[in-house]
């Protein structure tokens, strides 16, 4: 039996501890907003935080899960996740969004370890996520625009 924590949920399952992570969300979860790409941890469509950094759910067996926290684009709920799906928004960076949920774990876990990435940080944390419409550009703008809200903190109106 393996235990976790998946989106701030106990979970407990007898699946294959050699299955992907990435199938156990997807078919045995129901949780398919992480997106199956490639299945080589090329392309990082896949990506979801575990233990808070980002990993291709492609390449993690379910057993690596054992004792976990594991958070995919339908349980993403901490600050850099939120000012990133609010950037993305905002700049409307997603083409055909395929890609998309794991830009965004991405990108959230690069502002959860550095608040204030420069365009090199940014290239670097992102160069595994690609994106087939080349919305490039606008993700990095959308990163820097979460980080400033994350150092300027929520906003009164």
């Amino acid at each position: 039996m393996i235990e976790f924590e998946l989106n701030g949920q106990a979970v407990q399952t007898a699946a294959d501890p050699a299955m992907p992570l990435l199938w156990y969300l997807r078919d045995d979860a129901g949780l398919t907003g992480t997106k199956y790409g490639c299945g080589i941890a090329q392309c990082g469509a896949c990506t979801v935080h575990v233990n808070g950094q980002a990993m291709r759910a492609c390449m993690v067996p379910l057993s690596a899960a054992a004792g976990a926290s594991v958070r995919t684009i339908e349980g993403i709920d901490s600050a850099a996740g939120r000012a990133v799906q609010s950037a993305w928004a905002a700049l409307d960076v997603v083409q055909c969004g395929y890609c998309q949920s794991g830009q965004i774990m991405s990108a959230a876990a690069l502002l959860a370890r550095k608040p204030a990435p420069t365009d090199a940080d940014i290239d670097s944390a992102m160069q595994g996520n690609l994106c087939r419409c080349a919305t490039y550009q606008r993700i990095r703008a959308a990163i820097h625009s979460a980080a400033r809200a994350l150092q300027e903190g929520p906003t009164h109106g």
